[in-house]
């Protein structure tokens, strides 16, 4: 289903990564139907958090999705 490069939403927070839900990833690595690399980085393109992830932790991103940014500053990685 997923393939390299796909941009997906995260579908829970993360606590332990600092991430939330919705938060956006792009697929790195996908090693099987059910394990996958998912790089979430900040606005300026640093990288955040590398996990891996299975299919119920994303979804795709759709046109009805939107953007928004939010600070990390004081988060726990």
């Amino acid at each position: 289903m997923y393939k390299p490069l796909d941009t997906v939403a995260l579908t829970h927070d993360l606590p332990h990564a600092g991430l939330r839900s919705g938060d956006i990833g792009a697929i790195v690595e996908v090693f099987a139907a059910d394990a996958m690399d998912v790089e979430f980085v900040t606005a300026a393109g640093r990288t955040r958090a590398l996990l891996t992830l299975q299919p119920q932790d994303i979804r795709p991103v759709g046109d009805h999705d939107q953007l928004a940014v939010r600070s990390t500053a004081g988060a726990r990685r």
